[in-house]
């Protein structure tokens, strides 16, 4: 649902709000996950599904962009090349990612006959970031099995916070994990939509800002710097409806980074910031019938309002992250807070009324 309370720091002026506010809000998007949370199994599985139908024999148009390459994904570099994406996507936690693709593999197989015998291979999408801050990353328990199940469980629906792939993944030292956001926008008298999920594990505390108010900098104040160097990440899935060709989608993608900092990040040398985009327009067909094709595209002199949306959907759906969040105790039984947990701590010492306004802001 993104923020429950009006979004206050858009830079999007002529998109608004999906019904939704998720990346479902995308017509065909789905999204399934599975959650580990006890003892000191913090870790899940979050699949998003492009389309309701077969997204192999109909591709569609995809990139991928690299804001800092310290992550352990499969299937980038053929959609870099190629421009098309043909699997669902499958987000989890580092030591996870063999298991999701030969998972998402064997799926992909079972529902196309032809992959590996009669056709080309399949390029399973997976993305990862490191968890065991919170999650014992060593015990290497998630299945096939589980995988297989989260694909087969998608929906409109989309928890967030503290659930699926975001369950042992912290943001700015809290709590951080799955966050969705949308973005609708007329063309040409026609509606259209953008969607952002993000897995967000990075950020040092004292950098958070949030509406101009330097939280961050007030939460670690009485705390002593746990962490020196930047070792976090975040994914970022973009999907739309509006029909961009897979250049115009890298351009879109690059601006995901600016959602990102705004919150306070800098992005660091040990960092993963990694963005995948896809649009469901302009299917390409696995089998063409023909060798000429005609697409539809928004003109590059039109481009910067799309530019401005996706700011602000990435920016809203990392702070949906926050705000939806809830305290986990870790797998060496320390708490990492929520958001709203060391706010509420905050207040009970300082009682300052420029955060009361921020919690009321966030609706938290």
């Amino acid at each position: 649902m993104g923020l429950t309370k009006p979004f206050l720091d858009t830079i999007s002026t002529d998109s608004t709000r999906g019904p939704l506010n998720l990346i479902t809000d995308v017509p065909g998007v789905s999204v399934g996950q599975t959650t580990f949370n006890s003892g000191t199994h913090h870790t899940g599985i979050t699949v998003v599904k492009p389309t309701s139908d077969n997204v192999f024999l109909n591709k569609l148009p995809a990139a991928a962009h690299v804001i800092n390459g310290f992550g352990k994904s499969t299937g980038l570099v053929q959609i870099n090349e190629l421009g098309t994406l043909e699997t669902p996507i499958v987000l989890t936690n580092t030591f996870a990612v063999g298991t999701a693709e030969t998972a998402l593999a064997e799926a992909m197989m079972a529902e196309n006959p032809a992959i590996g015998d009669t056709t080309s291979t399949v390029n399973p999408v997976i993305m990862e970031c490191n968890d065991g801050d919170i999650n014992d990353i060593r015990d290497v328990f998630i299945t096939q099995k589980d995988v297989l199940n989260t694909l087969h469980q998608t929906s409109q629906t989309v928890a967030e916070g503290t659930v699926g792939a975001g369950v042992g993944m912290s943001c700015y030292d809290l709590k951080g994990g799955i966050g969705s956001a949308s973005r609708v926008i007329t063309i040409d008298g026609k509606s259209f939509t953008m969607g952002a999920l993000v897995l967000s594990n990075y950020g040092f505390l004292r950098d958070l800002n949030i509406y101009n108010v330097p939280v961050g900098e007030k939460l670690a104040a009485d705390k002593a710097e746990k962490k020196q160097k930047e070792k976090g990440s975040i994914v970022t899935v973009l999907a739309t409806d509006i029909p961009f060709n897979s250049r115009q989608l890298t351009r879109i993608a690059k601006r995901a980074s600016v959602g990102i900092t705004r919150t306070g990040a800098f992005i660091g040398n040990g960092s993963g910031e990694i963005v995948l985009a896809f649009s469901t327009a302009n299917r390409v067909a696995h089998y063409p019938k023909t060798e000429l094709t005609a697409q539809t595209a928004i003109t590059d002199d039109k481009i910067d309002r799309y530019f401005r949306m996706t700011v602000s959907v990435v920016e809203e759906a990392i702070l949906s992250v926050l705000t939806h969040a809830t305290t986990v105790t870790d797998r060496k039984g320390n708490p990492r807070l929520s958001l709203h947990n060391a706010l509420q701590a905050y207040q009970a010492e300082h009682a300052d009324p420029e955060i009361a306004r921020l919690q009321a802001q966030l609706g938290i």
